[in-house]
């Protein structure tokens, strides 16, 4: 049997919005699971408010609220009566009226969830995680699918969920969100955490991946050419142009490496469209980590990794 889950160790605070990131089947929706008691580990520990959630019983899952990535609502219930259906399983609900108004669910209040769009039923289902006060809250991918505007309204009120004390887990695939939104960050691979911290901190351990000039202009220029011996191959600098006209300078950039290419621009009358210098995100991390995973996948199987024993 595969092992889908080894050394992951975590934990997440009341008042603060826990991160899981990884690449698809990295484990985090198995992680969800475990801490969640959907799904029995072979191994470990795993405690939600100080007890086992294999054995929850309806005290504890009155607390604990959860979003799962593919929804499980009814095809057939309508959002509204759907949401008054949950909201009468516990003694002190939110009015669902005003968290339907807050997602802007009243706008297809009557239409069947079978004949939602993606982002409409993940509003419904963060609502029934939500409906019932709950002081721990699991969203797998609450932002998946959603228009810019739904998504900020959902990024809004998870801040909101924090500021209330709520503690909260979720996993995405939008960084920027991510960022926004994270106390904490745990990035998986291969069922492992590989690292951990706030971003600032996972950021500061990255030195590979800390600085970052970009640069709009005209595509096809030869950007490296700019830079000299620091840009060539085992060069301090690397130079892409990862889209049409869209330059990035990656590495540990000095003063006159700036000298060097505004005026490289000027001996070619090249006036760049944008010119920014800054910090690399979470992104660049989490894409520099991916990239090592696959690295490591496709090196010889002799490497002695284990891929194989009882799902933890």
């Amino acid at each position: 049997m595969k092992r889908v889950l080894a050394g992951v160790d975590l934990t997440a605070n009341l008042g603060e919005i826990t991160v899981i990131l990884g690449v698809n089947g990295a484990g985090k929706t198995t992680t969800l699971e475990c801490a969640q008691g959907l799904q029995k580990r072979t191994e470990g520990s795993v405690r939600l408010l100080g007890r086992d959630p294999e054995k929850a019983d309806a005290e504890l899952r009155s607390k604990v609220g959860i979003m799962l990535q593919e929804g499980g609502l009814p095809p057939s219930a309508r959002p509204l009566a759907l949401l008054r259906h949950v909201a009468g399983m516990y003694t002190d609900p939110r009015p669902v009226d005003e968290l339907a108004e807050r997602l802007g669910i009243h706008e297809f209040a009557s239409t069947t969830i079978r004949r939602l769009s993606g982002g409409q039923k993940q509003r419904v289902a963060l609502a029934a995680a939500l409906v019932g006060r709950p002081e721990v809250v699991f969203l797998d991918e609450p932002s998946a699918g959603l228009d810019p505007q739904s998504r900020q309204l959902v990024v809004e009120l998870i801040e909101g969920l924090r500021r209330d004390g709520l503690g909260i887990v979720l996993t995405t695939h939008l960084l920027d969100d991510a960022e926004r939104l994270a106390d904490v960050v745990h990035i998986l691979d291969h069922g492992r955490v590989v690292t951990s911290g706030t971003v600032a901190e996972i950021l500061a351990e990255r030195r590979d991946v800390q600085t970052r000039l970009t640069l709009r202009a005209q595509p096809g220029l030869d950007l490296a050419e700019a830079f000299g011996t620091r840009a060539a191959d085992g060069g301090q600098l690397t130079v892409s142009e990862a889209s049409a006209g869209l330059y990035t300078v990656d590495g540990e950039l000095a003063p006159p490496d700036l000298v060097a290419l505004t005026s490289w621009l000027a001996a070619r009358g090249i006036m760049p469209e944008t010119l920014e210098l800054g910090r690399a995100n979470l992104q660049d991390v989490f894409l520099a980590i991916a990239a090592e995973s696959a690295t490591a996948d496709a090196a010889p199987q002799a490497s002695g990794r284990a891929r194989t024993g009882r799902a933890a």
